[in-house]
């Protein structure tokens, strides 16, 4: 259902306030360049630090940008369930394709809440739902059975897989089929993701360099690991370089490097150190992003 390049989007900010004229500038581009989907207002949108009513106002202005020409998967998790049915009601009321909603991050939900929490967004609202599988930051993990408990659920079609494990592609695709849909959540070992039968990736750096990640994409898609290759060697130093500080401080000084949004972010996270910001001026060098 969902396959190639998908952005996770940055949330552009000027003097405090979500900077729209700027988001729909970088919608645009990244169409233009080839990416093959959108998420707006997950973690490297800054999420949590976004009203009810900027997140919906992000969300309904990615819809109405994209225009039908991508796919839009709507970050709608939450850590309280009726919040995260809110969010993927009112995604699926302005026309998003899907929904990327996390697990319950502080609460430690176990392995029958974290089921409970997806069956009750699920029995809601009549949308495709991608799950979000990040333990480094919610402390717990879909386990391989509850994933396959909750594929068997109406609107669950996939995961993004930022467990960093390479191994649970092949035992979730075994699980449950080459039906679910695999996108990683990391882009430093979408390469060996893809291999393993991923479909995609969810990706940070496809913010800074859209057309290589959705060339890389293809030639997975296509069996050209070959090539993939040749761009996973010259993107390798910027998939580093976007997390030597908190996301998405990195892409967003990338970002304005490239004129597409001011270098701003909301406490609790600040802009990347001026070492960091030095190691991402060469990365993007050394893909060819900037002289």
């Amino acid at each position: 259902m969902f396959k190639g390049s998908y952005v996770a989007l940055i949330t552009p900010f000027r003097d405090g306030a979500v900077d729209e004229a700027a988001f729909v500038k970088l919608v645009e581009w990244q169409i233009e360049q080839g990416t093959h989907g959108l998420v707006p207002c997950g973690t490297t949108g800054e999420s949590p630090t976004l009203s009810h009513d900027e997140h919906k106002r992000v969300v309904e202005l990615c819809v109405k940008t994209a225009r039908g020409r991508v796919p839009v998967i709507a970050g709608a998790g939450s850590n309280n369930t009726l919040e995260a049915i809110e969010l993927t009601k009112f995604a699926k009321k302005v026309g998003a394709d899907a929904v990327l909603s996390v697990t319950g991050y502080y609460n430690k939900p176990s392995q029958d809440g974290i089921y409970a929490h997806f069956k009750a967004v699920n029995d809601a609202v009549d949308i495709p739902i991608v799950l979000y599988n990040i333990p480094g930051r919610t402390i717990v993990d879909i386990s391989l059975e509850t994933m396959t408990r909750l594929f068997e659920l109406k609107n669950v079609v996939g995961v993004k897989d930022a467990t960093a494990n390479l191994a649970r592609v092949s035992q979730q695709r075994q699980a449950m089929g080459p039906d679910f849909c695999q996108l990683s959540g990391e882009d430093a070992t979408a390469l060996g993701f893809n291999a393993h039968g991923g479909v995609g990736c969810i990706s940070v750096t496809a913010n800074i360099a859209p057309a290589l990640c959705a060339q890389f994409q293809e030639a997975t898609l296509g069996g050209d690991f070959g090539k993939a290759l040749d761009i996973q060697d010259r993107l390798m130093p910027l998939h580093h370089a976007l997390f030597l500080d908190p996301n998405p401080a990195p892409a967003k000084f990338a970002a304005s490097l490239l004129g597409f949004c001011a270098n701003e972010l909301r406490l609790p996270l600040v802009t990347a150190s001026a070492a960091t910001e030095q190691k991402v001026r060469e990365a993007m060098r050394a893909a060819g992003l900037v002289n």
